[in-house]
């Protein structure tokens, strides 16, 4: 619940015409044409670079082929004839041919695969339409008529539609956010996206060799890993692990470690689990840098099935093709810009600074300036190279040049954290609107479901059947530290949507047009 939910709070949190200049400009991304650091670009190369043998080969390769081509076939019978009388000569290069490629396939790294992976998708009891949100703030008691006021706008201009989900334990009045409650809504929604994911692919739990479960604000003992192997009595010998309090980017984090460990551990399947809970973490207090949480998080869970079986390439959706991680927590003001506190009444929630916006654009600078060496055409690195030590060399007086990164994917899947964060990709990436479709109707949809969004956001993409074998996906996402993490996939296949998919129902509705932050109401709420 902490992280990029915050980072679309900035137009909601106050009227834009009431706001100082420089406040309003503080919740705003920073123009990335402004500075780039060279030493992440170099960064961005040191990891090209080692992959530069792989590289080279490639080409000897192609030109040992076209010679071989244009060999004439009588050299070739006079080449056989000579080996056949050195057989010592024979036998020693084919060892080391052999050998070479034993190491080679040994030591570089294995494909690791989705098979597949599911959402899940609440009931509709659990709808929290904005009358009804408004109603029980109001009826439970907590809260002053300015912090009644505030939610109302942020609702307003958050981007969310009328069909968000809540905890059950939020419905009722007064609420109930017990540990028993808090326990009821990981259990429904961890099993749920895991129902679903089992059923879709007919895996068995048994065959789970790795399980990687990642929530933010909710940690019980037994941890929420040990809940889930003991609803689906995974074996002894797996290796799980529970990551907490790493906002809502942790998700890539928890592929990151899954595909590490597949490094690792020979044909196996692994589990990312990526949720958050919101029960315990409703803040009943008035501090407005607090309320904008209440607002913007909703329900949500995804979960999916990785592979480092060759096996399983032909019946998976995408290839894992690269993970970036940039963590500027070394840095205080970034390091508390989401925090987790007590209020002067002694009530906890997660309070969020005015400099989010800026500190969150500065790690976007660096995790795309890293990223782009990996993901770009040549043509747009040499552009981007030479404006920085165009740059470097005339004291600043040439703009760096900021690559076209849709040159390198044909789908984005932005944090869903709030408007104001996609707007401001969109902006600064130069994307279009249909570029970021996906991470607004998920906004739209299902609010901003913490680490879980980047999936909801790819499975919009499946079900309006944009996803053609060959495309990349670059999914990005914001969390408390802080951090900014991105992870690209490559389609494997003309991607369709699983079954029973969070969009199933709906996707025939989608687009909505949304203006100025305000989504249209149903006539039943209006």
């Amino acid at each position: 619940m902490e992280g990029g939910g915050a980072a679309g709070a900035g137009p909601g949190g106050r009227d834009q015409a009431s706001s100082p200049p420089h406040r309003r400009e503080s919740r705003r991304l920073p123009d990335f044409l402004q500075s780039v650091n060279l030493k992440y670009v170099k960064l961005g190369y040191h990891y090209l670079i080692t992959h530069l043998l792989t590289l080279l080969l490639i080409p000897l390769m192609v030109v040992i082929l076209l010679e071989a081509a244009q060999t004439d076939p009588n050299d070739l019978r006079q080449l056989w004839l000579h080996l056949q009388y050195n057989l010592v000569s024979v036998l020693v290069c084919s060892a080391f041919l052999v050998f070479g490629t034993t190491v080679y396939i040994m030591t570089g790294p294995r494909p690791v695969y989705l098979v597949d992976y599911a959402c899940y998708r609440p009931p509709p009891n659990l709808r929290a339409p904005f009358p009804r949100f408004m109603k029980h703030s109001q009826l439970c008691g907590e809260f002053n008529e300015s912090a009644l006021e505030f939610q109302r706008r942020i609702l307003e201009r958050s981007g969310l539609g009328q069909e968000t989900y809540l905890p059950s334990a939020l419905h009722y009045l007064p609420p109930r956010p017990s540990m028993a409650s808090a326990r009821e809504e990981a259990e429904e929604v961890m099993f749920g996206a895991l129902d679903a994911l089992f059923r879709n692919t007919g895996v068995k739990p048994k065959d789970i060799g790795i399980l990687v479960v990642n929530c933010s604000l909710f940690n019980p003992t037994p941890s929420l890993s040990a809940m889930i192997v003991n609803r689906y009595k995974f074996r002894g010998n797996i290796k799980s692990f529970n990551l907490g309090g790493m906002g809502c980017s942790a998700g890539v984090i928890s592929i990151d470690l899954a595909r590490d460990l597949l490094q690792i551990h020979r044909s196996t399947y692994a589990v990312v689990v990526s949720t958050e809970n919101i029960t315990q973490n409703w803040y009943f207090g008035n501090r407005k840098s607090m309320l904008i949480p209440n607002c913007l998080f909703r329900v949500g869970a995804a979960a999916m099935l990785l592979s480092n079986r060759s096996a399983d390439r032909w019946r998976s959706k995408y290839k894992l093709v690269h993970v970036v991680r940039t963590h500027s927590g070394a840095d205080d003001r970034a390091f508390r810009c989401v925090y987790q506190e007590q209020d002067d009444a002694g009530k906890v929630g997660v309070s969020l600074s005015k400099d989010l916006m800026a500190i969150a654009g500065e790690a976007l600078k660096i995790n795309i300036t890293t990223l782009g060496p990996l993901v770009l055409p040549i043509s747009e690195q040499l552009l981007f190279f030479a404006t920085l030590v165009a740059k470097k060399l005339f004291n600043g007086k040439v703009k760096p040049y900021i690559p076209d990164f849709k040159l390198a994917f044909e789908h984005f899947c932005i944090h869903a954290g709030g408007r104001a964060v996609i707007d401001e990709l969109e902006k600064n990436l130069q994307l279009r609107p249909d570029h970021v479709e996906a991470s607004r109707m998920t906004l739209h949809r299902f609010g901003n479901t913490s680490s879980s969004s980047i999936w909801y956001e790819l499975a919009y993409t499946e079900a309006k059947g944009r996803m053609r074998k060959g495309h990349r996906v670059w999914q990005i996402a914001f969390g408390s530290g802080f951090k900014c993490n991105s992870a690209v996939w490559q389609a494997l296949c003309n991607v369709k949507p699983s079954p029973d998919g969070p969009w199933e129902d709906c996707i025939h509705r989608y687009p909505v047009e949304i203006v100025d932050g305000f989504p249209p109401q149903p006539p039943h709420e209006q």
